[in-house]
């Protein structure tokens, strides 16, 4: 007898689990690949327009400086969190099932703030070649994150149907159907 094994009917249907399981996973079905080098855009634009405005030393109004050195901060952080969760298998550990509609609702809503960040520091600053750099960089950046909501737009859409027309089984039967709806009259 060849086979030691006391049980070989498992050897042939059981098979082990890599121990070597993926970790990046793009492009997925939350992020693909043009996502992902948006993101990356996004991330890397977002921290440099916050580091350029932190070191700023002196301002004559605080008050645009510091709205757009919020926004260009929580854009770097959260989509540098959410660029995380959503290129590795982290996300199926959150908890979260609604992965795009988080990612276009964040989207939209970075776009917009650092829009209005960008052009109240652009309209109100000591007029610094480092201020004005800074607010470039936020509209860099703001362009970033409408161009990922408006490619979301396009790949996904607002509506709630698809614009392919319905197909109704009804009218073409299927060789089954017409068996079951016979009821044995033929």
């Amino acid at each position: 007898m060849a086979n030691t094994d006391p049980d070989p009917v498992y050897n042939v249907t059981t098979v082990q689990e890599s121990k070597s399981k993926k970790w990046f996973i793009v492009p997925s079905e939350n992020l693909g690949k043009v996502g992902f080098v948006i993101k990356i855009i996004e991330v890397l634009l977002s921290f440099v327009a916050f580091v350029m405005e932190e070191v700023v030393s002196n301002c004559s109004s605080c008050g645009p400086l510091y709205f757009f050195e919020f926004v260009s901060c929580t854009a770097f952080l959260f989509t540098f969190s959410l660029l995380i969760l959503l290129a590795t298998t982290l996300h199926q550990r959150v908890g979260i099932s609604c992965w795009p509609t988080l990612d276009f609702g964040f989207t939209a809503a970075m776009a917009f703030l650092f829009l209005i960040a960008s052009v109240v520091f652009a309209a109100d600053n000591g007029g610094t070649i480092l201020e004005q750099t800074s607010a470039a960089f936020g509209f860099l950046a703001t362009m970033a994150y409408f161009v990922d909501f408006s490619l979301f737009l396009k790949a996904k859409g607002c509506r709630k149907g698809s614009n392919q027309p319905a197909t109704d089984n009804t009218t073409r039967p299927v060789p089954e159907r017409e068996k079951l709806n016979s009821n044995g009259t033929e």
